[in-house]
């Protein structure tokens, strides 16, 4: 069914091969250069095979083909569309999307124009029947892993929170440790600024009056920008319109850690009605807790 011969044209040939690369991480990309190395190894097999004018797309190296805009895929949609393109390599086929309606959508245009789609393991024509019904299974299955490890990953996020060792966001004044426990901040200024917060809470009672001290004393505020491997503490003045909102979770932390169980429960969901309807432009995420 796979027989070169009677697959690849002169036609074929003529035009441009593409090979298109990709990984869905930036972890993958940094550390699994097994894979980055063999994908880019199709650029000899298209030339083996006969074209001579051959473009590699890498632009979504790094990039998840899960509801994120890829360029290098639309990029290659345009050229399919445009007739230039005789083939598409790709490791995997099925890897090329991974969801159905942007599978289904290459492959239609791939029958339409005359374009070949070639892996490490087979050459696909997808004008011809049994190729298109085996295309369509293999982006079927690639479509259900997909669902079945977002799944797999969901189950392991529950039962890590189940036993109370889920933490998705550790809050200012708070590191992560080597082992995974939460320890504080060894940096002494950013521990001072936060018990001076609490200290100033049980002085005036209201988050609202401890937000307008903060601003008349010119106190600077820790925030924290940048990934989870490679955060920096920024110091920022009190910004003025989170003095007139307590949508912060500086706010809603103090505040619920003042209340009985049922007005914090009442409080939460208030809180986070709030959150949800006001604007967030311009407001700076503080998320404090108790040391």
């Amino acid at each position: 069914m796979n027989n070169t011969s009677n697959k690849i044209t002169a036609d074929h040939l003529v035009r441009r091969a593409y090979v298109y690369i990709r990984q869905s991480t930036p972890d993958q990309v940094k550390y699994n250069q097994e894979s980055k190395r063999l994908q880019y190894g199709l650029v000899d097999r298209a030339r083996t095979l006969g074209w001579q004018d051959v473009e590699v797309i890498d632009e979504d190296l790094g990039i998840s083909g899960e509801g994120i805009p890829r360029t290098g895929f639309e990029r290659l949609l345009r050229a399919v569309c445009g007739g230039q393109v005789g083939a598409v390599f790709s490791m995997e086929a099925s890897r090329l999307a991974r969801n159905g309606r942007e599978w289904h959508t290459l492959l239609e245009f791939c029958g339409i124009v005359g374009v070949l789609l070639i892996d490490a393991q087979a050459i696909y024509d997808p004008r011809l029947t049994n190729d298109r019904l085996l295309l369509g299974v293999k982006g079927t299955i690639s479509e259900m892993e997909v669902a079945t490890f977002r799944e797999r990953a969901q189950s392991a996020l529950m039962q890590m929170a189940q036993r109370g060792a889920l933490v998705r966001r550790v809050a200012i004044g708070y590191i992560k440790g080597a082992d995974g426990r939460i320890e504080k901040d060894p940096d002494a200024r950013v521990r001072a600024v936060i018990d001076l917060i609490f200290r100033k809470f049980a002085e005036l009672g209201s988050t609202r009056q401890v937000y307008f001290w903060l601003d008349q004393q010119q106190i600077q505020l820790p925030i924290v920008r940048g990934p989870e491997d490679a955060q920096e503490i920024i110091w920022q003045p009190v910004p003025r319109r989170a003095q007139r909102a307590e949508e912060s979770h500086l706010c809603r932390s103090v505040r619920l850690r003042a209340q009985p169980d049922g007005e914090a429960a009442r409080s939460r969901a208030e809180a986070s009605r709030a959150s949800a309807a006001a604007p967030s432009r311009g407001m700076v995420n503080i998320d404090f807790e108790s040391p």
